[in-house]
């Protein structure tokens, strides 16, 4: 069917997309597992409260994480065409892509679509009828050396059963659900473990929903791997930049600016065939300020609105929290928070952080080239940096420089000489 649809053009939008992501079931206070008894508790008013925040900040998109009905933490789906009811009905939903759309935030979702909960409706079934059954074909099965068959779960994780992309049943499964949800009016979406995805089952789903939401945005989960080789073959339109990521936060905490530059040239790269997306925190990782400190996360902060690609605030970042991810069941609970109800004044070095995003933002708003920027060393120590940062047609220019050497780290973005954006003030 692919080969009959028009070639995919990405958006134009997503070059003037800043994205402020949050995790809807943690940040809401939802409990910890769905109780099929309890009743619907309408929690997404509370991500609602926070939508002027995302806007004061400068951000223009909502990245929400998973909002299917799931057994526990929104990656174990248990029905994708439904909202958890941890969260509220569908009206709810409906409600909140209302709110987003009339701040002018769209709203990015993130598709779950590697895996579903051992309690999914297709894995009880496949369980009981076999392997070689209808429901069974939908499910990654294989043969054990005692001779049974037993469904393949996601790195280790026993609850997390595998679904068989090679079955075009999936395909369509998958295609149905991006379809329904943004025919509801969802924007953009996230592909949850996309590098654990053979890349031909992106370029079999896509075409069919590009077909009837041609301006939809998609964005791969990949950590390794040759980013635009996954990009041409699957289709998607962007891919998450961790190598950026890593090399931002540790030539901070290791004093060590080759490392980031050997990232800014490698990244001039993807650029030429893609934009990727950028970001120094999200809710899988432990947050910036803790790797780093305070002062470095404010220069990660400078660095990620400086560089090219499409940038990702994690929520909470901007308010210079802190929070350790543990290889531990109950681990990611410090880098995903319930916040208030409401949010509230921004004082001391929330504030303060706050107040750097603004601005940096702003700059990246008034300079909207960036997105397509490469970047160049025209001084490099392992302490000190100072990258030229150019249009992609090479008319647009601004300075980044890092400043590492003494007790607080810097970093100053400048135009023509004039400061746009210091961390240190």
């Amino acid at each position: 069917m692919a080969d009959h649809l028009p070639t995919h053009v990405r958006p134009e939008w997503m070059d003037h997309a800043i994205w402020w992501q949050l995790m809807p079931l943690t940040f809401t206070g939802a409990p910890r597992s769905l109780d099929p008894g309890a009743p619907v508790a309408h929690r997404l008013g509370r991500v609602e409260a926070w939508l002027d925040h995302a806007v004061d900040l400068g951000a223009n998109g909502l990245q929400l994480g998973p909002v299917f009905r799931s057994a526990t933490h929104g990656y174990d789906t248990l029905d994708h065409f439904h909202l958890d009811p941890r969260l509220g009905e569908d009206a709810d939903f409906d409600h909140l892509i209302a709110q987003c759309h009339e701040r002018g935030l769209r709203v990015m979702c993130d598709g779950v679509f590697n895996h579903v909960s051992r309690h999914h409706p297709l894995v009880c079934e496949a369980l009981e009828q076999g392997h070689d059954s209808a429901a069974g074909r939908f499910l990654d099965f294989r043969l054990a050396d005692d001779g049974q068959w037993y469904p393949q779960v996601f790195e280790g994780h026993p609850d997390l059963v595998e679904l068989n992309h090679g079955n075009p049943d999936v395909v369509d499964l998958v295609a149905r659900v991006l379809r329904h949800w943004c025919d509801r009016g969802v924007d953009a979406w996230r592909m949850d473990a996309a590098y654990a995805i053979p890349p031909q089952f992106w370029a079999e789903v896509l075409p069919t929903l590009r077909a009837t939401h041609p301006d939809v945005l998609t964005v791969g989960e990949v950590i390794h791997g040759d980013y635009p080789a996954l990009v041409e073959a699957s289709t998607l339109d962007s891919l998450t930049q961790y190598e950026l990521w890593k090399a931002i936060w540790s030539s901070i905490e290791s004093q060590n600016l080759f490392e980031l530059d050997w990232s800014l040239q490698r990244h001039n790269g993807f650029l030429d065939s893609f934009v990727p997306t950028t970001f120094v925190g999200n809710h899988d990782v432990t947050r910036v300020a803790t790797k780093v400190g305070v002062p470095g996360a404010r220069v990660a902060t400078v660095i990620l609105m400086a560089v090219g690609g499409m940038p990702v605030v994690y929520h909470g970042d901007e308010l210079a929290m802190t929070g350790l991810k543990e290889d531990r069941p109950g681990g990611d609970d410090a880098v995903r928070p319930e916040f208030p109800a409401r949010p509230g004044p921004a004082t001391g070095e929330a504030g303060a952080m706050m107040d750097l995003h603004r601005a940096a933002i702003a700059m990246r708003r008034r300079h909207p080239w960036l997105v397509h920027a490469r970047t160049s060393a025209g001084q490099l120590s392992n302490t000190r940096a100072r990258w030229d940062v150019t249009g992609a047609a090479g008319e647009e220019h601004l300075v980044l420089e890092v400043d590492l050497e003494g007790g607080s780290p810097g970093a100053r973005v400048l135009e023509d000489g004039c400061v746009l954006v210091d961390s240190r003030h």
